[in-house]
């Protein structure tokens, strides 16, 4: 009797979750290969198509009624703007999605960004495969200063940036990874700089932050550099920097303005070791530039950037490679930069990490298809 009280209660449930399922969300994937994503989907079309009452609601997988994760990107302001949703979708598939009226089931977060003050205002992010930072104000001028991004080389799928700023003890392996990259006077893992009369001009350092949405499943953040003459020429800058779970890589949005010029000359690089022929690869057509780096102590790390479609010309320097481009006021100027490290289990050469820059160029130029289903 049990039993059968069980599957009518269950019976009963699907009835009423199908019922409540009229409308749908389509998602296809016409790449050749699977795809673990997030798909951004505007929060008021969202809203309207199921008929939302308030923020609270499941999705699930029409299929097989399972839960599907989700945010609501809020971007700073009060109300949410997009509904992020974490996919994993076969080649040549597509995946069918629903909507009901409940909680959903809660999730550990898998993106994480925040200002550290207690280390000279360095700024972290991270997700479940690899974590970054950039330097802040009080470092300028030390003798530990540094220009760009850096890499942690994370080994494990936790959140590690609060617990590695909490023990200091980070440039050696206790078994989740260990910070071992060298950023010094480079831009390091893709940042930015200024570039002059064929010398790279370095600015300040962020002199704010802001965070924008913090997980689970994407964070996201602004830093800000105050007003700076260089050359002449009054520049403002302000980076936003996004990272989605699963993903080797962070999306970069430089805006630049510049009150005295149209446009600002500017240089992407990636730092390069002391090495006589150096394993790097430019893929014009996917648009992306590969990194794999000579080993440190049975330690490999491979750093990549996709490149913006803008005119750019390369640059071979002894310490790292550079792409020049015009940065052009109030308009804004998206890469994405990415690194593995090989003791991950992950990507453990050029030839996987090449595969992987491959796949993600094709999923930034060809977006998964969404439509909408009554």
């Amino acid at each position: 009797m049990k039993s059968l009280l069980s599957v009518a209660l269950l019976l009963g449930i699907t009835s009423s979750l199908s019922a409540q399922n009229k409308s749908s969300l389509l998602i296809h994937n016409t790449s050749s290969f699977e795809r673990k994503e997030v798909v951004s989907i505007p929060y008021e079309k969202f809203k309207q198509h199921f008929e939302l009452k308030d923020t609270v609601f499941s999705i699930l997988e029409e299929e097989s009624k399972k839960p599907v994760i989700y945010q609501l990107e809020k971007r700073g302001k009060s109300t949410p703007q997009n509904v992020l949703i974490a996919v994993h979708i076969a080649p040549k598939a597509k995946i069918e999605l629903a909507v009901t009226a409940t909680a959903p089931v809660k999730t550990a977060s898998k993106t994480y960004a925040r200002y550290v003050p207690e280390r000279k205002d360095d700024f972290a992010w991270e997700n479940n495969v690899v974590a970054f930072r950039a330097y802040g104000k009080a470092l300028e001028g030390t003798s530990e200063d540094a220009q760009g991004f850096d890499f942690w080389s994370k080994r494990t799928d936790d959140l590690i940036i609060d617990e590695w700023y909490k023990t200091g003890d980070y440039h050696a392996d206790h078994g989740k990874g260990l910070d071992y990259y060298s950023v010094g006077q480079t831009l390091g893992v893709g940042d930015m700089a200024l570039y002059f009369n064929g010398q790279i001009q370095y600015t300040k350092h962020y002199r704010r932050s802001e965070v924008l949405d913090n997980g689970p499943i994407r964070s996201t953040f602004k830093l800000i550099y105050e007003p700076q003459e260089i050359e002449g020429q009054m520049i403002s800058i302000e980076k936003e920097i996004s990272i989605d779970a699963e993903s080797q890589l962070s999306r970069i949005n430089v805006n630049m303005h510049n009150a005295t010029a149209a446009e600002t000359p500017i240089v992407l690089g990636i730092a390069k070791r002391k090495e006589a022929n150096p394993n790097y690869t430019i893929y014009k057509k996917e648009n992306f530039f590969a990194y794999w780096e000579p080993e440190n102590k049975g330690n490999i790390t491979g750093t990549a950037i996709i490149l913006p479609h803008v005119k750019k010309d390369f640059i071979d320097t002894p310490t790292q490679f550079l792409w020049n481009i015009a940065a052009k006021n109030n308009q804004t100027l998206t890469y994405y930069i990415g690194a593995a490290f090989n003791k991950a289990g992950k990507i453990e050469n050029m030839d996987a990490w090449k595969a992987y820059l491959q796949q993600a160029s094709e999923q930034i130029q060809k977006p998964l298809t969404i439509s909408y289903k009554k």
